[in-house]
């Protein structure tokens, strides 16, 4: 029974830990779509604003989470 408990706590954490990621992982899309306008802007002053680095981070972490 207690075997029992602690698989089921493992996978409580997990499927947490999972969506967890995805939240991030979808807010980081967002934030690089509201960033967008400035990050044309400033890439015209020829700055790079680097949103496809965190965005792709974030991709790779969450997919570490899949089954």
């Amino acid at each position: 029974m207690y075997a029992l408990r602690l698989s089921t706590d493992h996978a409580m954490t997990t499927r947490a830990h999972r969506a967890a990621m995805f939240t991030l992982y979808q807010l980081t899309i967002l934030l690089g779509i509201l960033l967008m306008p400035i990050a044309l802007l400033t890439r015209q002053a020829g700055v790079s604003f680097p949103i496809h680095r965190v965005i792709g981070r974030m991709e790779a972490a969450y997919e570490r989470t899949q089954p």
